[in-house]
């Protein structure tokens, strides 16, 4: 079991850019020891035979055919842009 000592829990603080008060650095590295303990935990699953997921629930996305169409409907396309001028979407300059 990995345990995190207040000096480690400061550092992470640090680079993670998190002000946290000295008083709280004992309760941030209880956190972070539970943390990686679960971790460990979890390497001890034998995950031999289980097939990737990418969501807990089975799902396909939804697909539509890939046909080509007349595609020239300027008029259509700009009619919710925010700002269309000259048959164009016009955009705030970003750059000088």
């Amino acid at each position: 079991m990995s345990r995190i000592d207040t000096e480690t829990a400061r550092k992470v603080a640090k680079l993670a850019r998190i002000a946290v008060p000295e008083d709280q650095l004992p309760a941030l590295a209880g956190e972070l020891s539970n943390i990686l303990t679960f971790m460990e935990q979890l390497g001890e699953v034998d995950v031999d035979g289980v097939e990737p997921m990418t969501s807990v629930t089975p799902m396909r996305l939804k697909r539509r055919d890939d046909t080509v169409t007349a595609g020239s409907m300027p008029d259509r396309i700009l009619s919710n842009a925010p700002d269309a001028r000259e048959g164009f979407f016009a955009v705030p300059k970003v750059v000088e």
